[in-house]
């Protein structure tokens, strides 16, 4: 099939490039880039464009863009930033199609850089061009049928399957460089710097028809536009895999929260459950992504998290191991069939159980059979081979054998497994792995870097096997009921019966409670209410209510009016009294596990649902995951087993399993509140108590409006 037509194709395909800005002068930016495009041999025309100079690295110049006699796909233009726009409205002139702005001094630099580029963009977009920049590197196409170079850097990469686009042009440098080390081949390179038109999603949507590409790699400092970003990566994803690194982790861009779950739903939480939900795999670092890009772009990603290990010598295989199931990898047990195959030909002395430890005097030849034997076990989905150099066995040897234990495997019809490799000491792709046709075989220096390229590489095969999922209809919905939320005014935490009115319009279970304000009221709750309840204080601005003593639990009858003197006393000794406007009176809730169900909105991602383990110590554990809004039912169901503390969940020490049906209900049910009412700021269901029989009680409520 071929590639549909790309508003990219003249930046990324053009058949003539002019040089705006290019210099006779070698070591600037604008003689580097013209002597780039000539030296890799780009097939189309190339023009020097220079108002004082007739000719240029030997090829002769033109004063204007529009004095060059035939047709420009794509300007480059290396001039100081003032002079960006008139050579822009030379390019409309022209009929030019495409820009790459490597000039600097534009939205980096401050308001006044701001403005020029908010200038600039608006000029390019009324002529209809497509652009780069500014402040890049500049644009690669390594395809030997395009041999495009726009760009100062003095590398020129391997062409290979892999696609990338930073916006950090220093950065962009040393990625080129990195790369070549590495052996990763470049498809395509688009520095795209402050991304004012062509941003990452638009080279998503080119690249995912392209043919070369099969990988594709992002350095972000910001993801763009949620709304296409989610749709289009999780389209895209489905067959070329996406690798990201995201700069900006720390609470710089976090914003401030006084609720549990704001709190601890900081700006990269948000980024975290965007890339999830989007399919795309994020690395913490550039040498992760690309060890990752190594193993996806030469290998299949393998269809699940089940490893088998062989190695020469037991340290490494025990370290492999344990950085396997660090990362959530499963060493798994071989099939009787597999061992006894391997205890075949291997000596008394070594390990037919996973690891396979073949010990130091393994040939090459033990290496073919032994790999072989673990690519055809079905209950393994990748294996990570290991080799230390022993005295008797040559490196080059064993890298054969790999390739024709692969090449055994594909002869004959067999759907290929993943195999990554760890020759000690090398990293990136060793010349004797290159020879298989179906795929190479990267090394990796030391086993714990192997591990974690495959664990990325293996979720990733996990969420390809996932199913799509649904917004499931729920039941006993009454949203109109609560309609009243809509008139907030000023920010603020809705009343206790705003509270249980919302609840009980959502189908959220929650005990019986009064509110009571005055110890009088207190103790007329407790005793309409009958058997023992829990008073809690009720204040507007103390909203972790144990930390002030504003809790009592088991209190009976009239013992609710000591219970609220209690609590009124001990926030006068703390000089709280005034924040205290009474007290809630509920039903006691019998023990049962404590989690937490709860919701944020993120200024830019929207509202997004929490689920960990509850309680007062949930600051401490930390132990929550975060879904964007609306779930669908696979989120709510991966959303219970991805916090640490999911044996909990499962009936931990003989304690009775908790109802997962009945907590992936809630989770959807606040997904649906949240939708429902973008009023909604912040929601703390802290602590849901799932209790023995499998029901779930909310035993205290909080919602932030604004």
């Amino acid at each position: 099939m071929s590639r549909p037509p790309s508003s990219l194709d003249p930046l990324l395909r053009p058949t003539s490039v002019a040089v705006i800005g290019a210099s006779r002068r070698r070591g600037t930016i604008g003689a580097e880039v013209f002597l780039n495009l000539i030296k890799v041999g780009f097939p189309g025309a190339i023009y020097p464009v220079n108002p004082g100079a007739t000719v240029v690295q030997s090829v002769r110049a033109y004063a204007s863009v529009e004095l060059i006699p035939d047709p420009v796909d794509l300007a480059v233009l290396v001039v100081p930033a003032e002079q960006v726009l008139d050579a822009v409205e030379s390019c409309g002139r022209k009929g030019v199609r495409a820009l790459v702005v490597i000039s600097a001094g534009f939205g980096e630099t401050g308001p006044a850089g701001r403005a020029l580029q908010e200038q600039l963009v608006r000029r390019v977009r009324e002529l209809g061009l497509r652009m780069v920049g500014p402040n890049c590197l500049g644009v690669v196409n390594a395809d030997p049928s395009v041999n495009l170079h726009a760009t100062f850097a003095p590398t020129w990469p391997p062409f290979g399957n892999v696609a990338f686009s930073s916006q950090s042009g220093a950065l962009g440098l040393a990625i080129l460089d990195h790369a070549r080390q590495l052996g990763v081949g470049i498809s395509q390179f688009v520095s795209v710097g402050n991304a004012a038109d062509v941003s990452a999603v638009d080279l998503i949507a080119d690249w995912e028809h392209d043919p070369a590409t099969r990988v594709i790699l992002l350095y972000l400092e910001s993801l763009g536009d949620p709304r296409r970003l989610l749709p289009l990566a999780r389209r895209v994803a489905r067959h070329k895999p996406i690798v990201v690194v995201k700069s900006g982790r720390t609470a710089a861009g976090a914003r401030a929260a006084s609720s549990h779950t704001g709190s601890l739903a900081g700006a990269d939480v948000a980024v975290d459950a965007l890339l999830g939900r989007a399919g795309i795999l994020r690395t913490d670092t550039i040498e992760e992504l690309f060890d990752v890009a190594m193993l996806l772009a030469n290998q299949p990603v393998p269809r699940g998290r089940r490893v088998a290990i062989l190695t020469n010598a037991g340290g490494p295989g025990i370290m492999a191991s344990d950085a396997c199931e660090s990362r959530g990898l499963e060493v798994v047990p071989l099939q009787s069939a597999t061992e006894a195959a391997l205890a075949g030909f291997l000596p008394p002395e070594a390990s037919v159980h996973n690891p396979v430890d073949m010990i130091a005097s393994a040939s090459a030849a033990s290496y073919e059979q032994a790999l072989a034997l673990l690519l055809d076990d079905p209950g393994v989905d990748a294996v990570l081979v290991i080799f230390v150099t022993p005295i008797v066995t040559d490196p080059a040897d064993v890298a054969a054998a790999i390739v024709r234990a692969g090449r055994r495997r594909t002869e004959a019809g067999r759907a290929p497994k993943t195999v990554v490799t760890c020759l000690m000491g090398t990293h990136g792709v060793p010349a004797a792995l290159l020879s298989l046709r179906e795929g190479r075989f990267p090394s990796y220096r030391f086993p714990e870097a192997a591990a974690r390229a495959l664990s990325v590489a293996a979720r990733h095969g996990v969420w390809l096997n996932e199913p799509e999922g649904e917004i499931p209809e729920l039941t006993g919905i009454e949203a109109a009921a609560s309609t009243p939320l809509r008139q907030v005014g000023a920010p603020r935490w809705i009343t206790p019966e705003e509270v249980e009115a919302l609840m009980r319009a959502y189908g959220v279970p929650c005990p019986r409670t009064r509110v009571a304000r005055s110890a009088e009221e207190a103790a007329a709750a407790a005793i309409a209410l009958g058997g023992r309840v829990a008073v809690k204080l009720l204040s507007s601005s103390l909203v972790h209510k144990s930390d002030v003593g504003g809790v009592r639990l088991g209190v009976e009858g009239s013992g609710a009016a000591a219970a609220w003197c209690d609590i009124a006393a001990r926030l006068t000794e703390l000089g709280h009294r005034d924040g205290m406007e009474g007290v809630t009176v509920s039903e006691m809730v019998p023990s049962g596990v404590e989690l937490l169900v709860g919701a944020t909105v993120d200024p830019v991602y929207g509202p997004m649902v929490a689920f960990g383990i509850g309680g007062v110590q949930v600051e401490l554990w930390k132990d929550l995951v975060f879904r964007l809004a609306p779930l669908r039912d696979v989120d709510a169901a991966a959303m219970l087993d991805g916090i640490r503390a999911r044996a909990l969940l499962d009936g931990f020490r003989g304690s009775p399993p908790v109802n997962r049906a009945a907590l992936q209900d809630l989770l959807l049910r606040v997904s649906r509140m949240m939708m429902d009412h973008p009023e909604l700021v912040e929601l703390d269901l802290n602590p849901v108590i799932a209790l023995p029989d499998g029901k779930l009680v909310v035993v205290d409520a909080r919602v932030r409006v604004g």
